[in-house]
């Protein structure tokens, strides 16, 4: 009997002597039925408590430790969620199986302006002012809002099959939690670190609060452009060069002009000073006036200003400004002061004019330059957007729509500068550009940076956190390698960290100012009241209690100013090492530590600083990156688009395990596609590795301890297929060290599929159905079924965790799991890489062979490979290699014989070895009658007289007893 179809029902014998024949039998369904069959297991496993005896179990092991980055609390789990979550569940389970102990504490993050913003879209609807609820009761709301939440996504993990101890489960709300991060803040304070500043930030209008870079997201947007002249009033220098000069800047924020206080040029620049001789209809300009800008941009100075013909007066290096000083084109409107004009060598002549308008409160570099210079930094911009009441021509108008109001001013002055003859003051040209700009990530709204008082960790200076940081990557593991590129220049180019919120639901940044020194309070007695009083009473104990609560008898409460800032949610996160990894079975550092690309900037680098600036090391050995996951197209998922897949779909449609064979079957360093279609051929891929499990439980009926063969007696093809084993033994070993999965579970697929569903089953098909229960050959296949089933089983248990599970308690029964078992222990014995080029040699004949039989079958010279014989001519020099092996057998033939071409066989193309190591197959009908138990075609079928239509085998077999029937067992 044979045939690649691996059902119950093929092949069957004719009806008199279907019941001698070993047919597979097995419990294992073909359908999974995976929605409906894996929350029955889920029950089943917490009805043995699975967890409980796991957890027994891995006592005295060494300790695997995997930190969990906390998920956000606000929502249905996504399909990144799962991603991530089920590789961490992989890499977790594996470890456990190749004896380690693995405590998995899931976590989530509570915190934060995602989960305010939504308690106050329901106060928006109902038409309630946030601001007028009292703090307590808006932190009561927030709390019950990531509650409800955190638990849904808890249920939605474990349906994902993901095990973890979820009974000590951590969140950063918890008061343990929230004493533990007050906590951190504290290290930082004590050690001098933690500082308050006036600084630019990215802050959002709309929400009222300074953003973390983690918080933001990139999206097109309209700006208007303008060129602005300025008019030179004081040039020591070079007089004669500027006398009557208006330096000319170009800028995407026409916003910023009112808190402009110098211009910035780069003297390695040349620039030049050009008269306008001609201008179209549409300029602003008039001719006579004398500009200056950068000698690279004179012409795109022109084209957008309408400048149709100009003579260049004087040309001079970037370093002949300094010392010039301007006015603000406003002068005389409330902006009476110098703009001077300042060298930094940021500035570039790639576009714009080659000179930068500074505006101090609303950039990084314009910032360090006013500083650097002895600039002050003017604070002109409510929270909300609005330039505040005491900004001239545009107090009370957002930022957003400030715009035209600017233009109109500065056209305004434009004007009357052309009608006296006064040097060009004011507006030159207006234009529009869409381009890139950072938008907060929960309004989706744009941001502005905005200098306002802010809490900041020191990066560098005495406690040297940026240094340590980089010293520390140094002995971290990175999957894959070119990660450490991303998150070391990121920690190489970061500003101080600004860790301070102006929001209610958080850890607030628990420190007293001095109001009249202004210096910050660094007292360790007060921090441990503090520490001890939120553990108590959770981070709510700052808002309600007195403050000599925390100050104790020492320190008069009028003398301090109480800080009301939160700390950023990127710091809480960061410092969950600290309240985790001290937990009973787990240690710090971290052996891993596994998220998606986008925690370079957030938790990977939070982590590292938070732990580095207290600890002095990092607080992980390996950084594993998964990527994004996008629809089948590479398109970014969004409700709009139509094309979001959710966890819980899938898991009602098609189950979990199919979801985790995506993940696994996926380049998970890389972006991630997903969608029906790749669903589908997931499927597809699943029924294949169900049907080998179920094809090995069936054909493994019955089978006891007493069959085993021991290896040194086994057939070589039976050896070979344990070669293999130990080739994905070595490969699953090698990933569990590593981390590195990719590709793994594709090779076990397709060793499943290749190497043993169309070939190794298919050979040995005809002696494990027909064979006499006993015959060596029979027991040699049935030992390498027992233990491909038990290595199948243990090695996709970390992925399909349901259907391999399913298929050891088909086998072994409902009292065991697969998740108790251990990977399997190769004998290093079993390792033959010479039997296994010497059988890749031989199935490469067998292919030969095999094709030539299918042109028979095409054909219509035979029907099924059972009525061929087959000639197989081999080269003299090669015929050693084809000893031994039963080409009937291989090649799923009636009859095959060798016959011997007198010649050495060709050389392969690089010269040496042989190449084909035989001719052309030749495939006939094969001679004799077909035998009605195993289908052979051979002429001996009927020599048994009481059994005319078997052939010698099956007669022996039947006659002896030893079939599988109701009588013969």
């Amino acid at each position: 009997m044979t045939g690649s179809d691996n059902t119950n029902t093929s092949n069957g014998a004719a009806d008199g002597y279907r019941e001698t024949v070993f047919l597979p039998t097995t419990s294992f369904p073909m359908r999974g039925n995976l929605p409906k069959r894996e929350p029955d297991l889920l029950a089943r496993w917490k009805e043995m408590d699975l967890d409980g005896k796991i957890l027994a179990a891995s006592e005295g092991k060494p300790l695997f430790v995997l930190h969990d980055g906390p998920p956000y609390a606000n929502g249905n789990l996504h399909i990144g969620h799962a991603l991530n979550k089920i590789l961490k569940d992989v890499i977790n389970r594996s470890h456990r199986m190749a004896g380690f102990a693995v405590h998995y504490v899931p976590g989530w993050d509570c915190h934060g302006l995602p989960i305010e913003w939504k308690v106050e879209e329901e106060y928006r609807k109902a038409k309630r002012d946030k601001d007028s609820i009292p703090v307590l009761q808006f932190r009561a709301e927030c709390r019950a809002w990531a509650a409800k939440w955190l638990d849904v996504q808890m249920s939605e993990f474990q349906r994902l099959g993901v095990q973890g101890e979820w009974g000590r489960r951590y969140s950063t709300m918890d008061y343990s939690s929230e004493a533990a991060i007050a906590g951190e803040i504290g290290r930082f304070l004590l050690n001098g670190a933690l500082y308050r500043g006036l600084r630019p930030v990215m802050w959002s209008p709309v929400e009222k609060t300074a953003l973390a870079e983690a918080e933001i997201e990139y999206h097109d947007h309209k700006s208007t452009t303008i060129y602005v002249a300025f008019p030179i009033v004081s040039d020591p220098t070079s007089a004669e060069a500027l006398h009557g000069v208006s330096a000319v800047i170009w800028t995407t924020t026409a916003w910023t002009i009112p808190a402009n206080r110098a211009i910035v040029y780069n003297p390695e620049i040349t620039y030049v000073v050009m008269r306008v001789d001609e201008t179209d209809a549409s300029a602003l300009a008039a001719p006579g006036e004398k500009l200056l800008v950068a000698e690279r941009l004179v012409e795109q100075v022109c084209k957008d200003c309408g400048i149709l013909a100009h003579h260049i007066l004087y040309t001079m290096p970037g370093s002949a400004l300094n010392g010039a000083i301007a006015a603000h084109p406003l002068r005389g409107q409330g902006y009476d002061f110098d703009v001077p004009l300042l060298p930094a060598d940021y500035v570039t002549d790639d576009a714009g004019t080659g000179l930068v308008h500074n505006a101090p409160a609303h950039g990084e570099d314009d910032f360090a330059v006013a500083r650097a210079n002895g600039i002050e930094i003017p604070e002109l911009v409510a929270d909300d957007g609005r330039y505040v009441e005491w900004v001239p021509l545009f107090a009370g108008t957002h930022v957003f729509k400030a715009a035209d109001p600017v233009c109109d001013a500065l056209t305004g002055v434009m004007k009357q500068a052309v009608a006296t003859g006064a040097p060009a003051c004011g507006l030159l040209a207006r234009g529009e550009i869409v381009h890139s700009y950072p938008h907060s990530w929960r309004s989706r709204k744009p941001i502005i940076f905005r200098a306002t008082p802010q809490w900041f960790i020191r990066m560098d200076g005495e406690t040297q956190i940026r240094e340590k940081a980089l010293k520390a990557l140094d002995d971290v593991t990175f999957v894959p390698a070119q990660a450490r590129n991303r998150l070391t220049s990121m920690v190489e180019d970061r500003p101080d960290w600004c860790i301070s919120r102006q929001r209610a639901w958080g850890v607030p940044i628990a420190v007293f100012v001095n109001k009249q020194t202004g210096d910050v309070l660094r007292d360790e007695a007060v921090m441990e009241r503090i520490v001890s009083a939120f553990r108590e009473d959770g981070a709510d104990a700052w808002y309600s209690s007195d403050p000599s609560r925390f100050l104790g008898n020492e320190y008069n409460a009028e003398d301090f100013e109480q800080v009301f800032d939160v700390v950023d949610v990127w710091f809480e996160s960061g410092s969950t090492h600290s309240f985790v990894l001290n937990l009973p079975g787990l240690r710090f550092p971290a052996d891993l530590y596994l998220e998606g690309s986008d925690q370079h900037r957030g938790w990977f680098q939070s982590s590292l600083l938070e732990s580095v600036g207290t600890r002095g090391v990092a607080p992980y050995r390996t950084l594993v990156t998964n990527g994004f996951v996008l629809d089948e197209q590479g398109r970014k998922m969004s409700k709009s688009l139509g094309n979001v897949v959710a966890p819980q779909d899938v898991n009602d449609s098609l189950g979990t395990d199919i979801l985790r064979l995506w993940v696994m079957n996926s380049d998970t360093n890389e972006d991630l596609r997903i969608g029906k279609e790749i669903l589908k051929q997931q499927g597809e891929l699943y029924r294949r590795l169900r049907n080998t499990l179920r094809w090995l439980l069936g054909a493994l009926e019955g089978f006891t301890e007493e069959e085993v063969v021991p290896y040194e007696e086994l057939p070589e093809l039976e050896k070979w297929v344990l070669h293999r084993l130990t080739e994905f033994d070595d490969m699953i070993r090698q990933a569990v060290e590593t981390h590195e999965w990719v590709g793994v579970y594709p090779a076990l697929h397709g060793f499943c599929t290749t190497d043993l569903s169309a070939f190794y089953f298919d050979v040995r098909k005809d002696a494990i159905y027909c064979d006499a229960k006993d015959s060596p050959r029979r027991r040699a296949a049935r030992t390498v079924l027992d233990v491909l089933h038990r290595c199948l089983a243990t090695w996709l248990a970390p992925v399909l965790v349901f259907t391999a599970d399913d298929a050891w308690t088909s086998r072994f029964g409902e009292d065991t799991s697969v998740h108790l078992e251990s990977l399997p222990v190769l004998p290093e014995v079993w390792k033959d890489p010479e039997l296994a080029d010497r059988w890749s040699t031989l199935r490469a004949v067998r292919r030969i062979v095999t094709t030539e039989i299918e042109a028979a079958r095409r054909s219509g010279k035979i029907g099924s490979s059972l009525q061929a014989a087959v000639e197989l001519p081999v080269f003299e020099d090669q015929m050693q290699l084809f000893e031994n092996v039963d080409w009937a057998e291989l090649a799923i033939v009636s009859q095959a014989e060798l016959s011997v071409i007198p010649a050495e066989a060709p050389k392969a193309e690089n010269g040496t070895g042989t190449g084909v190591p035989c001719g052309a197959p030749v495939v006939t009908v094969a001679d004799g009658e077909k035998c009605e138990r195993c289908w052979k075609v051979l002429p001996e079928v009927g020599q048994n007289a009481s059994y005319p239509t078997l052939c010698v085998r099956c007669a022996d077999v039947v006659a002896s007893g030893l079939a599988c029937s109701s009588t013969a067992g």
